[in-house]
């Protein structure tokens, strides 16, 4: 039985932040009275085994026997189990032990009005990669249901259920490319989070703290081997409640079967581009998080519950760094954090009459802003000072719409600051930003731009690398006063963004991508990639940077408004096609029509999933209640016995640690909810290098990840002749490639086009094709990635005689696409007869190293004289961040080299 669920096309797999031995495949095993579920891990060295019972017709019973099989142990035991249970000839029955799927992991189990199911991963693929730890998108999954037919009692409301969750998954939903999966790394927390508690104090050299929900022997044990140092290889965190979409999934089974096998999911999107500045990869990764409180789709769940938690938010997070080292130790990351979400009051829209903009209604008096102070304590505690929220929302209307949202959020903001420290005020900024675009001649991201720049000089950002000494050459006035957190290993954001307009869709999207253009320069220029932190629009980056928001934004508002962006950027810049207007056009419709007839199905099975509502012959049908409002508003309907303070409206010991974030605080509170895992460096299960390269697989080049992603080189810079090479360099429009016109998506789809059909041989063409074809191919004939597309390929003539004849070439240009009209230099003719192997020249060389044995089975190392190994061990203690005192001559030629190159 397929289970399409609300957050599992568009679904992120986290499970810790550093490689644990995570089982990466699972296969399930049929009997008729129990199922055998085997995890495996990465490597395919450690197995454990889950049994659960098939006999009970509505309860749950699954054994793990906290064993570590090795790959031998777990094929006996599964060649016992199949010899155990083969019947004899003519007799009915099972015959052994067969398998029933096999998948990349659980996404939980569920129970509707008979018996549990359980759902399987059964189809994934790479979006993205962060320090060797590969992200993976849900493409499909398997729900399966698991007592047997003898004793399944039946109820006629059962399919319906299971239809109601499963036709959530509609193309105009979750089809859209976007989130992952993941199994060594925690997307619940953010990177400064995750590699703050790694690099903590209250991490000490030689223990280990063990995970809540393991037990004594399932703790992480301390590796040494030949005398060399552990280190911290790996933490388990607790993941972040809010993020998490199959909490309630796994609810059953946390406390028994080994976190190994728990896979918490995220809800929301993931990509991942490459930046190439003059052949450095630089990746930049965009990840949007979800929240699973309050969640539903537009028009039905606006402002907010009596929790604090809002409608539609979502926390977005850019991770920039430098591709050509993975590690999190001694590569160079940079994230930076943003946030948007509903207007946090009481308030919702009147959708009983079909109308485009149903009218605002506040639906409760909060004259203390109760709810915003939870919303902003939630957002205190989890970010830090100051924050800063930027309203969208009309000012200026002939009937009250949106504006009466402002004038509500303005009092309660007011409000709460008067009780803060000065120095910790929420900062409000509101901005009209649909009447500014009506104006003429005013510029939207000019204003925006600065707003932005202010933001980011408040906030900073988030580096685990300290400054450069590029930075002091090449100093900056902006760089100076740059807010955040010094630390000694970087900088720290502290504090965030909090962007909304009344749907938190186009204008938020286009206000967040120009915040985030912002930060990248600063996190471009605090890796030492560009000379100022300044980044302008036409360029390579900034136009792979815009295509990548975009992306982020369409998801988005899929899974929200159910329709694609209607205001993109190129709108807002005025730079929009006029075959835009009918896209825009036809996008409102979709988002109409989605709003009026399919929110409510989708409503249903966002609340199934989440187990909002858990059905029971006790109670109403989800389908037979008139509303869900007590379903997310479980606290109105109880009498609050503690209430909270209005004047002290944060949480203890927040106040204390500001402007830093409480979470990320190393006290003993945060330090109770990671596990700490120590290990060596030949550790089986740390293996990122099997991971992430896999030379196990026999694979191709265009199905590998790093293939496959958007390339600033190959998708955006121009393929002509004599052009700057430089991402940060601006074009003219009559300079950029073919995809920079008329837009990446469709050019990689005529490459992809192209790949398929350039091993058939084209058709001859006609009389009247050769004559109105001109002699040089344009550019746009070209692949993307600068080779030679089909239309170079010499083609066959037919003669009047029907001879076949090909084209007057010469055979070099034939052959290889060049033609060489000079011949090389004798000097040059006689090293090239000296490098061949088979040249009596090359026996005259004499080899720079001599190795005494050298065969297949033993090779002894070459003696190395002590300069060579002291210009070895210098190199290898500067990557481990242990940089030697150079001596005077290197000191004097690098002091000659910066004199001439920058000053």
């Amino acid at each position: 039985m397929q289970y399409k669920s609300p957050g599992l096309t568009h679904v992120t797999l986290n499970v810790s932040s550093r490689k644990y031995c995570n089982y990466h495949t699972v296969s399930l095993f049929s009997l008729f009275q129990r199922y055998f579920l085997v995890g495996s891990n990465h490597a395919q060295t450690k197995h454990r085994v889950l049994k659960i019972d098939r006999t009970e017709p509505k309860d749950l019973v699954i054994i793990d026997d906290k064993h570590v099989y090795s790959q031998n142990e777990v094929r006996e035991l599964l060649g016992r189990l199949d010899l155990g249970n083969r019947t004899k000839m003519g007799q009915k029955g099972s015959s052994g032990l067969s398998r029933a799927v096999s998948a990349y992991g659980i996404v939980g189990f569920v129970r509707f009005l008979e018996g549990y199911y359980i759902v399987l991963i059964t189809k994934r693929r790479k979006m993205a990669d962060i320090g060797g730890h590969s992200i993976y998108k849900i493409e499909d999954t398997n729900m399966i249901y698991i007592p047997n037919d003898s004793v399944r009692l039946t109820h006629p409301d059962e399919a319906r259920y299971s239809r109601s969750t499963g036709g959530h998954t509609s193309p105009e939903m979750f089809s859209f490319p976007s989130v992952s999966i993941h199994y060594s790394y925690d997307l619940s927390h953010s990177l400064q989070y995750n590699l703050t508690l790694l690099n903590s104090p209250c991490c000490p050299g030689d223990e280990v703290t063990v995970h809540p929900h393991s037990s004594k022997q399932d703790s992480f044990d301390i590796f040494e081997d030949e005398g060399l140092p552990t280190q911290v290889h790996g933490l388990r965190n607790e993941p972040y409640a809010k993020y998490v979409w199959n909490s309630k999934l796994l609810e059953r089974v946390k406390d028994i079967v080994h976190p190994d096998w728990l896979m918490y999911i995220i809800h929301g999107f993931c990509g991942q581009s490459k930046l190439l500045i003059y052949g450095r990869p630089v990746h930049i990764t965009l990840i949007a998080r979800r929240s699973s409180k309050f969640a539903g789709t537009r028009f039905l769940k606006r402002g907010a519950n009596c929790e604090g938690n809002v409608a539609n938010e979502v926390e977005t997070e850019q991770i920039i760094h430098d591709a050509s080292v993975m590690s999190f130790a001694a590569g160079s990351y940079s994230s930076y954090v943003q946030v948007r979400g509903s207007v946090p009051l009481y308030w919702s829209q009147d959708i009983s009459t079909m109308m485009p903009k149903p009218p605002i209604r506040l639906d409760q008096a909060d004259p203390y802003a109760h709810v915003a102070a939870l919303h902003f304590d939630q957002m205190l505690q989890r970010f830090g000072s100051p924050i800063i929220i930027l309203n969208l929302v009309k000012k200026r209307e002939k009937r009250k719409h949106e504006k009466i949202l402002s004038e509500e959020l303005l009092p309660a903001v007011n409000n709460l600051n008067q009780f803060l420290p000065p120095e910790h005020w929420i900062d409000y900024i509101a901005w009209d930003m649909a009447r500014y675009t009506k104006i003429k001649l005013c510029n939207v991201l000019d204003r925006l731009s600065m707003i932005a720049e202010n933001v980011v000089k408040r906030t900073g950002f988030f580096i685990n690398r300290s400054d450069f000494y590029c930075h002091t050459l090449r100093p900056d006035e902006r760089w100076g006063d740059l807010g955040g957190s010094l630390t000694s290993s970087g900088r720290v954001q502290t504090g965030v963004l909090r962007t909304n307009c009344v749907d938190c869709l186009d204008r938020t999207n286009t206000a967040q991508f120009m915040v985030g253009k912002c930060a990248l320069a600063y996190q471009l220029y605090a890796l030492g990639m560009i000379d100022k932190p300044k980044l302008q629009f036409d360029t390579d980056c900034v136009r792979l940077f815009e295509e990548l928001y975009e992306d982020h934004g369409d998801t988005l508002s899929l899974q929200y408004g159910g329709s694609q962006l209607v205001h993109r950027v190129k709108t807002y810049r005025k730079i929009a096609p006029w075959t835009q207007h009918s896209k825009d056009i036809m996008q409102t419709l979709s988002r109409y029509y989605s709003n009026a007839f399919s929110d409510a199905d989708r409503q249903d099975a966002i609340n199934l999933f989440l187990q909002v509502y858990q059905p029971s012959d006790s109670k109403p049908h989800l389908w037979e209640l008139p509303t869900d409002f007590y379903l997310h508003q479980k606290n109105s309907m109880a009498l609050a016995h503690d209430r909270r303070s209005y004047t002290y409206w944060w949480s203890e010991g927040i106040l204390s640690y500001l402007p830093v974030p409480y979470d990320e605080v190393p006290c003993e509170e945060n330090m109770k909810k990671v596990a700490v895992k120590r290990v060596n460096r030949y550790d089986e299960s740390t293996d990122t290098y099997t991971e992430f390269f896999k030379p196990y697989e026999l694979t191709s080049f265009d199905d590998t990840f790093c293939i496959s992603m958007t390339n600033s080189a190959r998708e955006f810079m121009p393929k002509t002749v004599g052009v700057d090479p430089s991402p940060f360099t601006v074009r003219k429009p009559e300079e950029t490639g073919k995809s920079a016109v008329t837009g990446s998506k469709s050019s990689k789809e005529e490459t992809v086009l192209q790949r398929k059909t350039a091993a058939s041989a084209p058709p001859p063409p006609s009389e009247e094709q050769l004559s109105s074809s001109s002699e040089d191919d344009s550019e746009d004939d070209r692949d993307d990635d600068g080779s030679v597309s089909q239309r170079s390929t010499p083609v066959k003539l037919l003669t009047e005689s029907g001879e076949s004849v090909r084209t007057q070439e010469h055979p070099m240009k034939e052959t290889y696409g060049l033609n060489l009209a000079v011949l090389p230099a004798e000097d040059d003719m006689l090293i090239y007869e000296s490098s061949t192997p088979f040249s009596p020249l090359s026996l005259l060389r004499v080899p720079v190293s001599c190795f005494a044995v050298d065969s297949i089975y033993e090779v002894s190392p070459p003696r190395v004289d002590k300069e060579s190994r002291e210009v070895f061990e210098g190199h290898v203690l500067t990557g481990l961040g242990q940089v030697r005192a150079l001596c005077r001559e290197d000191t004097l030629m690098y002091r000659e080299y910066i004199k001439n190159r920058y000053m």
